[in-house]
């Protein structure tokens, strides 16, 4: 989907193609990638692990491994973030675009409390003095309810339990007040209770502030309860995109039907899950046509040849990677595996 000029769009990414170089070759992780995102919204990024979901990310962030790449376009307030300096790309990183990494443990320094590593933010970004740092980085986390806030931040990470990690993380991400959250699975390995408090945190913080946020996650509960559009991915290329009742209510691609089939339902006790045949591609050797031929259920001979172009679907704004397949068949499918 080409994002087209509107004023309102915090955030216009275009054709964002992503690749690696290995000692076999080159690898395209992402390929062709676009979306646009309004002030205050939430978009979700959906797929399963190795599907391209954070090398999409790290590359608008400029944080790329150093044998990767990055082209396309990404113009977040009329600057394109894939063509900017360092210097420059580091005005705006923590500042007015953070982002929140999967493993909170390892994204926050061991040797360094809490609060040196948040002061530290607002200091060079904001030009705090220290004193005033340290009571911003403590109003912070008083906002996301880690309680007794000013005693706590002289602590080091490892005092504090994963769920209060990643609150660590979401405030230290939101401290500088950013335009845009990326948020990347920031709720894997946290038991369903905290898992349900860090989604209703983020979305009490997306109302106080009016932060857009970009949602990596493979739980398509979090989607649900979250996000207003809907991007799903696999094999670095988009497969289905649009608003999130498109997505879970008129499911269109045989892809996006198997992860929503996947998913447990509390009215189907005893049930077996309906999971994906097969494996992710390997994506050094990608086959030709669509890259979910080799797992999809509707596919032909051809399928593994023809690569298929995004096309309109269910009558709005949303696409999906044309398939072989009748709509008919696909409502069926659908009226099988979902509730």
């Amino acid at each position: 989907m080409t994002p087209g000029n509107n004023d309102s769009r915090l955030i216009e990414v275009d054709d964002l193609t992503v690749k690696f170089k290995i000692p076999e070759g080159e690898v395209t992780a992402v390929n062709g990638l676009g979306f646009a995102l309004e002030r205050g919204q939430t978009f979700g990024i959906v797929g399963e692990s190795g599907s391209g979901k954070s090398q999409s990310m790290l590359a608008l962030m400029g944080l790329l491994a150093s044998n990767g790449s990055a082209s396309g376009r990404a113009r977040f307030q009329g600057q394109d973030l894939l063509g900017l300096p360092e210097a420059q790309l580091n005005r705006i990183r923590g500042n007015k675009i953070a982002m929140i990494f999967q493993d909170p443990m390892t994204s926050l320094n061991p040797y360094l409390t809490v609060e040196r590593q948040m002061t530290e933010v607002l200091e060079l970004h904001k030009g705090l003095p220290r004193k005033a740092a340290r009571t911003r980085a403590i109003a912070s986390l008083e906002a996301v309810r880690i309680p007794d806030a000013a005693s706590r931040i002289r602590r080091y990470p490892h005092e504090f339990s994963g769920g209060m990690r990643q609150r660590i993380m979401i405030a230290m991400a939101l401290s500088c007040e950013p335009d845009l959250l990326i948020a990347d699975e920031p709720t894997t390995a946290l038991d369903v209770t905290v898992q349900a408090q860090i989604i209703a945190l983020l979305r009490d913080l997306q109302r106080d502030f009016g932060t857009a946020i970009i949602l990596i996650t493979h739980d398509l509960g979090v989607v649900a309860g979250l996000c207003d559009q809907v991007m799903v991915l696999y094999g670095g290329r988009i497969m289905e995109q649009g608003s999130a009742e498109s997505i879970f209510y008129r499911p269109t691609h045989p892809y996006t039907l198997g992860l929503l089939g996947a998913v447990p339902k509390l009215d189907h006790e005893g049930e077996r899950l309906v999971a994906i045949p097969g494996v992710p591609p390997n994506m050094a050797r990608l086959p030709a046509g669509c890259p979910f031929s080799e797992r999809c259920a509707f596919a032909d001979a051809r399928c593994a040849v023809d690569r298929p172009p995004l096309a309109p679907a269910n009558g709005d704004a949303s696409v999906l990677r044309a398939c072989r397949f009748e709509p008919a068949d696909i409502a069926r499918r659908a009226a099988e595996m979902l509730p």
